[in-house]
Protein backbone atom coordinates (compact mmCIF):
# COMPACT_ATOMS: atom_id res chain seq x y z
CA UNK A 1 0.00 0.00 0.00
CA UNK A 2 1.14 3.72 -1.00
CA UNK A 3 1.87 6.59 1.47
CA UNK A 4 -1.16 8.70 1.24
CA UNK A 5 -1.60 12.50 3.20
CA UNK A 6 -4.81 12.51 4.45
CA UNK A 7 -6.81 15.70 5.72
CA UNK A 8 -9.10 15.24 8.71
CA UNK A 9 -11.33 18.43 8.57
CA UNK A 10 -13.01 19.53 11.95
CA UNK A 11 -15.07 22.45 13.06
CA UNK A 12 -13.41 25.23 15.56
CA UNK A 13 -11.94 24.13 18.44
CA UNK A 14 -11.95 20.35 17.98
CA UNK A 15 -8.54 20.34 16.21
CA UNK A 16 -7.18 18.68 19.13
CA UNK A 17 -9.29 16.08 19.92
CA UNK A 18 -9.31 14.93 16.18
CA UNK A 19 -5.55 14.99 16.42
CA UNK A 20 -5.99 12.69 19.41
CA UNK A 21 -7.94 10.36 17.67
CA UNK A 22 -6.13 10.33 14.80
CA UNK A 23 -2.78 9.19 17.23
CA UNK A 24 -4.86 6.28 18.98
CA UNK A 25 -5.74 5.26 16.12
CA UNK A 26 -2.23 4.72 15.40
CA UNK A 27 -1.22 7.11 12.64
CA UNK A 28 1.34 9.20 14.41
CA UNK A 29 3.59 10.01 11.69
CA UNK A 30 3.50 13.85 10.53
CA UNK A 31 0.38 15.00 12.55
CA UNK A 32 -0.34 18.24 11.77
CA UNK A 33 -3.02 20.29 13.34
CA UNK A 34 -4.33 23.88 12.06
CA UNK A 35 -7.23 26.07 11.90
CA UNK A 36 -10.21 23.60 11.29
CA UNK A 37 -8.03 20.77 10.19
CA UNK A 38 -5.93 17.57 10.85
CA UNK A 39 -3.66 16.59 8.46
CA UNK A 40 -1.47 13.24 8.47
CA UNK A 41 -0.02 9.96 7.02
CA UNK A 42 -1.50 6.48 5.99
CA UNK A 43 -2.15 4.57 3.41
CA UNK A 44 -5.19 3.81 1.70
CA UNK A 45 -6.31 1.07 5.03
CA UNK A 46 -5.98 4.38 6.46
CA UNK A 47 -9.15 6.23 4.74
CA UNK A 48 -11.49 3.05 5.53
CA UNK A 49 -10.25 3.11 9.25
CA UNK A 50 -10.50 6.99 9.75
CA UNK A 51 -13.75 7.28 8.35
CA UNK A 52 -15.19 4.52 10.45
CA UNK A 53 -13.85 5.81 13.60
CA UNK A 54 -12.83 9.66 13.53
CA UNK A 55 -16.21 10.75 15.78
CA UNK A 56 -15.10 14.42 15.77
CA UNK A 57 -13.94 15.16 12.78
CA UNK A 58 -16.04 16.08 9.90
CA UNK A 59 -14.54 14.35 6.69
CA UNK A 60 -11.74 12.51 5.43
CA UNK A 61 -10.11 14.38 2.56
CA UNK A 62 -7.03 12.95 0.28
CA UNK A 63 -4.66 15.38 -0.20
CA UNK A 64 -3.70 15.25 -3.86
CA UNK A 65 -1.40 18.41 -4.24
CA UNK A 66 0.14 21.31 -2.88
CA UNK A 67 1.77 23.80 -4.67
CA UNK A 68 1.85 28.50 -4.98
CA UNK A 69 -0.21 29.81 -7.79
CA UNK A 70 -0.50 33.19 -8.63
CA UNK A 71 -1.57 32.79 -12.01
CA UNK A 72 -4.56 31.37 -14.11
CA UNK A 73 -1.45 29.92 -16.02
CA UNK A 74 0.08 28.21 -12.77
CA UNK A 75 -2.72 26.64 -11.51
CA UNK A 76 -3.48 25.02 -14.94
CA UNK A 77 0.47 24.10 -15.33
CA UNK A 78 0.76 22.70 -12.01
CA UNK A 79 -2.53 20.80 -11.76
CA UNK A 80 -2.06 19.27 -14.68
CA UNK A 81 1.59 18.24 -13.58
CA UNK A 82 0.04 15.72 -10.69
CA UNK A 83 -0.96 11.95 -11.03
CA UNK A 84 -5.21 11.93 -11.26
CA UNK A 85 -5.10 8.73 -13.32
CA UNK A 86 -3.89 6.97 -10.77
CA UNK A 87 -6.62 7.10 -9.11
CA UNK A 88 -9.30 8.64 -11.60
CA UNK A 89 -10.54 5.98 -13.54
CA UNK A 90 -11.61 7.00 -16.66
CA UNK A 91 -15.22 6.60 -15.97
CA UNK A 92 -14.74 8.72 -12.88
CA UNK A 93 -17.58 11.14 -12.04
CA UNK A 94 -15.57 14.28 -10.65
CA UNK A 95 -16.96 17.44 -9.90
CA UNK A 96 -14.89 20.55 -8.69
CA UNK A 97 -15.39 22.58 -5.96
CA UNK A 98 -13.60 25.65 -4.45
CA UNK A 99 -12.79 28.74 -2.34
CA UNK A 100 -10.64 31.43 -2.26
CA UNK A 101 -9.20 33.52 0.55
CA UNK A 102 -6.91 36.21 0.66
CA UNK A 103 -5.15 35.33 -3.30
CA UNK A 104 -4.94 36.81 -5.84
CA UNK A 105 -6.88 34.19 -8.18
CA UNK A 106 -9.95 35.41 -6.02
CA UNK A 107 -12.63 34.28 -8.84
CA UNK A 108 -13.87 30.86 -7.54
CA UNK A 109 -15.54 29.53 -10.87
CA UNK A 110 -12.58 30.19 -12.96
CA UNK A 111 -10.59 28.34 -10.67
CA UNK A 112 -12.90 25.42 -10.58
CA UNK A 113 -12.89 25.71 -14.24
CA UNK A 114 -9.48 25.38 -14.94
CA UNK A 115 -8.49 23.23 -12.54
CA UNK A 116 -11.50 20.87 -14.16
CA UNK A 117 -9.68 21.51 -17.65
CA UNK A 118 -6.18 20.74 -15.90
CA UNK A 119 -7.52 17.43 -15.24
CA UNK A 120 -9.10 16.68 -18.10
CA UNK A 121 -5.93 17.30 -19.74
CA UNK A 122 -3.97 15.05 -17.78
CA UNK A 123 -6.20 11.93 -17.97
CA UNK A 124 -6.65 12.32 -21.60
CA UNK A 125 -2.96 12.01 -22.09
CA UNK A 126 -3.19 8.86 -19.98
CA UNK A 127 -5.90 7.09 -21.92
CA UNK A 128 -5.90 8.20 -24.89
CA UNK A 129 -9.45 9.98 -25.47
CA UNK A 130 -10.44 13.66 -25.37
CA UNK A 131 -14.04 12.88 -23.51
CA UNK A 132 -15.03 11.62 -20.17
CA UNK A 133 -18.48 10.95 -19.69
CA UNK A 134 -17.91 10.53 -15.65
CA UNK A 135 -20.54 7.66 -15.44
CA UNK A 136 -18.62 5.91 -12.71
CA UNK A 137 -17.58 6.74 -8.95
CA UNK A 138 -17.64 9.69 -8.20
CA UNK A 139 -14.63 11.57 -6.61
CA UNK A 140 -15.39 15.21 -5.26
CA UNK A 141 -12.61 17.03 -5.79
CA UNK A 142 -11.76 20.71 -4.20
CA UNK A 143 -9.56 23.17 -4.81
CA UNK A 144 -8.54 26.01 -1.75
CA UNK A 145 -6.48 29.01 -2.40
CA UNK A 146 -5.11 30.41 1.03
CA UNK A 147 -2.80 33.45 0.52
CA UNK A 148 -1.91 31.93 -3.05
CA UNK A 149 -0.85 28.27 -1.57
CA UNK A 150 -3.18 26.31 -3.69
CA UNK A 151 -4.50 22.50 -2.05
CA UNK A 152 -5.62 19.89 -4.35
CA UNK A 153 -8.10 17.43 -2.09
CA UNK A 154 -10.27 14.46 -2.97
CA UNK A 155 -13.22 13.79 -0.57
CA UNK A 156 -13.68 10.24 0.42
CA UNK A 157 -16.59 10.74 3.11
CA UNK A 158 -19.12 11.66 0.77
CA UNK A 159 -21.65 12.64 3.46
CA UNK A 160 -20.26 14.38 6.48
CA UNK A 161 -18.95 12.02 9.44
CA UNK A 162 -21.81 13.34 11.66
CA UNK A 163 -24.18 10.98 9.67
CA UNK A 164 -24.11 8.42 11.78
CA UNK A 165 -26.87 6.65 10.02
CA UNK A 166 -29.47 6.53 13.04
CA UNK A 167 -30.43 9.67 13.41
CA UNK A 168 -33.44 9.28 10.42
CA UNK A 169 -36.17 11.62 12.55
CA UNK A 170 -35.62 15.26 13.11
CA UNK A 171 -35.88 17.77 16.27
CA UNK A 172 -35.59 21.63 16.80
CA UNK A 173 -32.48 22.70 16.31
CA UNK A 174 -30.45 19.11 17.12
CA UNK A 175 -27.12 18.88 17.72
CA UNK A 176 -24.56 17.73 15.70
CA UNK A 177 -22.90 14.30 16.27
CA UNK A 178 -19.85 15.04 16.11
CA UNK A 179 -19.86 17.58 18.61
CA UNK A 180 -21.75 15.54 21.12
CA UNK A 181 -18.78 13.37 20.58
CA UNK A 182 -16.46 15.90 21.16
CA UNK A 183 -18.74 17.29 24.21
CA UNK A 184 -18.27 13.93 26.15
CA UNK A 185 -14.52 13.83 25.17
CA UNK A 186 -13.87 17.21 26.87
CA UNK A 187 -15.39 16.00 29.79
CA UNK A 188 -13.23 13.14 30.64
CA UNK A 189 -16.18 10.48 31.35
CA UNK A 190 -16.23 7.29 31.68
CA UNK A 191 -18.64 4.01 32.05
CA UNK A 192 -18.35 3.65 35.95
CA UNK A 193 -19.55 6.83 36.45
CA UNK A 194 -23.33 7.92 35.99
CA UNK A 195 -24.23 10.50 33.04
CA UNK A 196 -27.29 12.33 32.91
CA UNK A 197 -28.74 14.67 30.01
CA UNK A 198 -31.76 16.60 31.49
CA UNK A 199 -32.17 18.48 27.86
CA UNK A 200 -31.90 14.92 25.49
CA UNK A 201 -34.11 16.04 22.75
CA UNK A 202 -33.83 13.47 20.28
CA UNK A 203 -31.10 11.54 22.32
CA UNK A 204 -27.65 12.98 20.32
CA UNK A 205 -25.45 13.43 23.48
CA UNK A 206 -26.86 9.72 25.27
CA UNK A 207 -26.58 7.78 22.34
CA UNK A 208 -22.79 9.25 21.29
CA UNK A 209 -21.92 8.46 24.98
CA UNK A 210 -23.04 4.95 25.09
CA UNK A 211 -21.23 4.51 21.21
CA UNK A 212 -18.29 5.51 23.12
CA UNK A 213 -18.91 3.34 26.28
CA UNK A 214 -19.61 0.41 24.08
CA UNK A 215 -16.21 1.43 21.74
CA UNK A 216 -18.42 1.26 18.90
CA UNK A 217 -17.02 2.58 16.05
CA UNK A 218 -19.40 5.62 14.84
CA UNK A 219 -19.31 4.99 11.13
CA UNK A 220 -19.62 1.18 11.33
CA UNK A 221 -23.35 1.40 10.15
CA UNK A 222 -22.89 3.75 7.09
CA UNK A 223 -21.46 3.48 3.45
CA UNK A 224 -18.61 6.48 2.33
CA UNK A 225 -17.95 7.26 -1.18
CA UNK A 226 -14.70 5.98 -1.48
CA UNK A 227 -15.98 2.65 -1.08
CA UNK A 228 -16.72 2.71 -4.67
CA UNK A 229 -13.13 3.27 -5.57
CA UNK A 230 -11.02 0.75 -7.27
CA UNK A 231 -8.52 2.57 -5.57
CA UNK A 232 -9.13 1.01 -2.56
CA UNK A 233 -10.25 -2.70 -2.60
CA UNK A 234 -13.46 -4.24 -1.09
CA UNK A 235 -11.17 -6.48 1.38
CA UNK A 236 -9.95 -3.31 3.03
CA UNK A 237 -13.17 -2.25 3.48
CA UNK A 238 -13.51 -5.41 5.00
CA UNK A 239 -10.85 -5.69 6.95
CA UNK A 240 -11.47 -2.01 8.59
CA UNK A 241 -15.28 -3.34 9.77
CA UNK A 242 -14.10 -6.25 10.99
CA UNK A 243 -11.77 -5.02 13.34
CA UNK A 244 -14.23 -2.12 14.73
CA UNK A 245 -16.69 -5.43 15.11
CA UNK A 246 -14.14 -7.10 17.33
CA UNK A 247 -13.31 -4.37 19.37
CA UNK A 248 -16.70 -3.83 20.36
CA UNK A 249 -17.67 -4.32 23.98
CA UNK A 250 -20.14 -7.07 24.29
CA UNK A 251 -20.19 -7.44 28.05
CA UNK A 252 -20.03 -3.54 28.87
CA UNK A 253 -22.44 -2.63 31.45
CA UNK A 254 -23.77 0.55 32.35
CA UNK A 255 -26.66 2.94 31.27
CA UNK A 256 -27.20 6.50 30.47
CA UNK A 257 -30.27 8.59 31.51
CA UNK A 258 -31.63 11.47 28.75
CA UNK A 259 -34.56 13.58 30.08
CA UNK A 260 -36.89 15.78 28.20
CA UNK A 261 -40.77 17.33 28.72
CA UNK A 262 -41.67 16.71 25.47
CA UNK A 263 -42.04 13.13 24.99
CA UNK A 264 -42.56 13.35 21.12
CA UNK A 265 -38.44 13.66 21.14
CA UNK A 266 -38.41 11.26 23.47
CA UNK A 267 -39.88 8.50 21.01
CA UNK A 268 -37.85 9.86 18.23
CA UNK A 269 -34.54 9.41 21.12
CA UNK A 270 -35.41 5.63 21.73
CA UNK A 271 -36.02 5.15 18.36
CA UNK A 272 -32.41 6.61 17.28
CA UNK A 273 -30.77 4.56 19.98
CA UNK A 274 -32.53 1.46 18.78
CA UNK A 275 -31.26 2.32 15.32
CA UNK A 276 -27.50 3.02 16.65
CA UNK A 277 -27.28 -0.59 18.35
CA UNK A 278 -27.34 1.09 22.13
CA UNK A 279 -31.14 0.92 23.04
CA UNK A 280 -29.82 -1.80 25.95
CA UNK A 281 -27.24 1.09 27.20
CA UNK A 282 -30.12 4.12 27.00
CA UNK A 283 -33.00 5.76 29.47
CA UNK A 284 -34.82 8.24 28.36
CA UNK A 285 -38.03 9.70 30.63
CA UNK A 286 -39.96 12.91 30.83
CA UNK A 287 -38.37 13.95 33.83
CA UNK A 288 -38.23 18.44 34.25
CA UNK A 289 -35.42 19.67 35.14
CA UNK A 290 -36.58 20.76 38.35
CA UNK A 291 -37.22 17.87 39.54
CA UNK A 292 -33.90 15.74 38.55
CA UNK A 293 -32.44 13.65 41.28
CA UNK A 294 -29.76 10.43 41.67
CA UNK A 295 -29.20 8.19 44.40
CA UNK A 296 -25.41 7.98 42.83
CA UNK A 297 -22.84 10.29 44.71
CA UNK A 298 -20.65 10.80 41.66
CA UNK A 299 -21.97 11.31 38.16
CA UNK A 300 -22.01 13.54 34.99
CA UNK A 301 -24.93 15.79 33.78
CA UNK A 302 -23.50 16.92 30.14
CA UNK A 303 -26.05 19.12 28.64
CA UNK A 304 -27.19 21.46 25.16
CA UNK A 305 -29.69 23.63 27.20
CA UNK A 306 -31.76 26.13 25.31
CA UNK A 307 -29.75 29.26 24.83
CA UNK A 308 -32.70 31.55 24.62
CA UNK A 309 -31.55 32.81 21.25
CA UNK A 310 -34.89 34.90 20.65
CA UNK A 311 -35.76 37.61 23.19
CA UNK A 312 -39.19 36.83 23.66
CA UNK A 313 -38.22 33.68 26.25
CA UNK A 314 -35.27 34.83 27.08
CA UNK A 315 -36.47 35.76 30.83
CA UNK A 316 -37.95 32.22 30.60
CA UNK A 317 -34.42 30.93 29.83
CA UNK A 318 -32.49 32.54 32.92
CA UNK A 319 -34.98 31.23 35.41
CA UNK A 320 -34.16 27.81 34.20
CA UNK A 321 -30.50 28.32 34.21
CA UNK A 322 -31.30 29.35 37.84
CA UNK A 323 -33.02 26.55 38.64
CA UNK A 324 -30.09 24.01 36.52
CA UNK A 325 -27.27 25.71 39.09
CA UNK A 326 -29.81 24.84 42.26
CA UNK A 327 -30.84 21.53 41.33
CA UNK A 328 -27.58 20.57 40.34
CA UNK A 329 -25.96 21.11 43.27
CA UNK A 330 -27.58 18.95 45.27
CA UNK A 331 -27.11 16.43 43.33
CA UNK A 332 -25.02 13.44 45.40
CA UNK A 333 -23.25 15.73 47.98
CA UNK A 334 -22.26 18.34 45.90
CA UNK A 335 -19.93 15.94 44.66
CA UNK A 336 -21.44 15.97 40.45
CA UNK A 337 -19.84 17.17 37.61
CA UNK A 338 -21.05 19.70 35.02
CA UNK A 339 -20.74 20.05 31.42
CA UNK A 340 -23.14 22.79 29.86
CA UNK A 341 -23.07 24.19 26.15
CA UNK A 342 -24.60 27.51 25.82
CA UNK A 343 -24.21 30.95 24.45
CA UNK A 344 -26.31 32.75 26.62
CA UNK A 345 -23.51 35.75 28.30
CA UNK A 346 -23.65 35.78 32.12
CA UNK A 347 -24.44 32.29 31.70
CA UNK A 348 -22.30 31.37 34.97
CA UNK A 349 -24.08 34.68 37.17
CA UNK A 350 -27.45 32.50 36.29
CA UNK A 351 -25.90 29.25 37.37
CA UNK A 352 -25.01 30.52 40.48
CA UNK A 353 -20.92 29.30 40.50
CA UNK A 354 -17.82 30.14 38.37
CA UNK A 355 -16.74 27.08 35.70
CA UNK A 356 -13.53 25.66 36.67
CA UNK A 357 -12.93 26.17 32.69
CA UNK A 358 -14.64 27.21 29.69
CA UNK A 359 -13.96 26.50 25.99
CA UNK A 360 -15.12 28.54 22.65
CA UNK A 361 -17.09 26.48 20.03
CA UNK A 362 -19.40 27.03 17.60
CA UNK A 363 -22.33 24.70 17.40
CA UNK A 364 -23.41 24.89 13.74
CA UNK A 365 -22.79 28.98 13.12
CA UNK A 366 -23.65 29.70 16.48
CA UNK A 367 -20.80 30.79 19.20
CA UNK A 368 -21.13 28.90 22.31
CA UNK A 369 -18.86 28.11 25.65
CA UNK A 370 -18.32 24.77 27.31
CA UNK A 371 -18.39 25.52 31.17
CA UNK A 372 -17.25 22.78 32.56
CA UNK A 373 -17.51 21.76 36.52
CA UNK A 374 -15.46 19.77 38.21
CA UNK A 375 -16.44 17.45 41.24
CA UNK A 376 -14.51 15.87 43.12
CA UNK A 377 -13.06 12.10 42.38
CA UNK A 378 -14.81 9.16 44.33
CA UNK A 379 -13.20 8.55 47.78
CA UNK A 380 -12.06 12.32 47.69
Amino acid sequence: MSKIELIATAAFGLESLVAREVRDLGYYHDVKVDNGQVQFNGDELAICRSNLWLRCADRILLKFGEFNATTFDELFDQTKALPWHEWLPKNAEFPVTGKSVKSQLSSVPTCQAIVKKAIVAEMSEHYGIEWFDELGPLYKIQVSIVKDEVTLTIDTSGEGLHKRGYRELTAEAPLKETLAAALIYLSNWKIDRQLIDPFCGSGTIPIEAAMIGRNMAPGLNREFIAEEWPNISDGLWKQAREEAKDLLKTDADFRILGYDQDKAVLRMARYHAEKAGVVDFTDFHPVPVEELQSSRKYGYIICNPPYGERLSNKGEIIQLYRDMGRVFADLGEGTWSFYVLTSLKNFENYFGTRAHRKRKLFNGRIEVNYYQFYGPRPGQ
